[in-house]
């Protein structure tokens, strides 16, 4: 199995003015000519990293990476304290590819997406087909309620309890266990004080530390040590899920037929508990779907084996 290419820099950067007081940072590196790809990070609120770069031929590809609105060093960012979330939904993140794509003057581009990046891949492709050569999709989400919910709001509790028991005691009064976790932490992320939404951040980084991966972590991952990090995080994923994403349920498999000559490569560990056979289910919609079930992983993009198949994949298409 390939291993991830080597380190490499970015040969451009910049902030894109995408409106609603929002500015995204964006870098390129790679071939200035070669094909193009996107990649979404997960999260969402998660950022892009310098690992992502490393998923392609740099010799092959124009490689583009971005930070989605309110995170990473695009502005502002969610941990500010005064942040308003309202204009950062699926449909402005939509929105803002078409606009970074026509930025760097991209004609059409692969798009590689994991986990939350899988979902806004879809919801991308599917409002843009003409625009996306092939999707690569890792750790593959669809928007779905059953995801939500199974994730963060005790689907998981089963697999995961002691975890799952300690951020349901930290955000929740002992006479309202039964409470929606989501709407709790989501609140306690905007107290006006700073030591209740550090605590706060802290908890709910230490349940997204230990579901991706088996057996669990019981420390934070080393991105959530970052106090401002774990609390602009949190902040964008609780409001993701409360609002379900702002998806109607479905839709996005529904609207599956708009990629119907789209080859697209699914990639899945074979021990993730965050998913719920959605790839399965995608696979069977798209005709040129390609399922891959990764042994000895779970969740995490990192996993040496998944990282291995997402290079395969984009080695796949880097000619086409």
């Amino acid at each position: 199995m390939p291993d991830l290419y080597p380190v490499l820099d970015a040969y451009d950067c910049g902030q894109l003015d995408v409106g609603d007081g929002h500015t995204l940072y964006w870098e390129t590196c790679g071939d200035p000519e070669g094909k193009p790809a996107l990649v979404l990070h997960g999260g969402p609120g998660s950022g892009c990293t310098p690992w992502h770069r490393r998923l392609f031929d740099p010799d092959r590809y124009r490689i583009v990476l971005y930070d989605q609105r309110n995170c990473g060093r695009s502005t502002p960012h969610a941990s500010t304290p005064d942040v308003d979330l309202t204009a950062n939904t699926t449909h402005h993140l939509v929105a803002d590819i078409e606009r970074l794509r026509d930025h760097l003057a991209v004609e059409r581009w692969l798009i590689l997406g994991g986990s939350w990046g899988s979902t806004l891949a879809l919801a991308y492709a599917e409002a843009y087909p003409d625009r996306v050569t092939e999707l690569i999709l890792f750790g593959v989400t669809a928007g779905l309620r059953r995801e939500f919910d199974w994730v963060f709001r005790g689907g998981l509790a089963a697999q995961f309890p002691a975890q799952w028991r300690r951020l349901r005691d930290a955000v929740l009064p002992e006479s309202d266990h039964d409470a929606d976790v989501v709407e709790a932490v989501h609140r306690l992320l905007f107290d006006p004080d700073p030591a209740v939404r550090e605590r706060a951040a802290h908890e709910w980084c230490l349940w997204e530390s230990a579901i991706p991966e088996w057996p669990p972590s019981t420390a934070l991952l080393p991105r959530f040590r970052d106090v401002m990090y774990a609390l602009g995080f949190a902040r964008i994923v609780t409001h993701y899920v409360r609002h379900y994403a702002w998806l109607k349920d479905g839709v996005l498999l529904e609207g599956t037929t708009a990629l119907a000559g789209t080859r697209t490569i699914l990639i899945d560990g074979r021990h993730d508990p965050q998913t719920t056979a959605t790839a399965e289910e995608l696979t069977r919609r798209l005709p040129l779907a390609q399922h891959v079930i990764v042994e000895n992983a779970s969740h995490a993009a990192s996993n040496t084996n998944v990282a291995s198949e997402l290079v395969c994949a984009t080695n796949r298409f880097a000619t086409t």
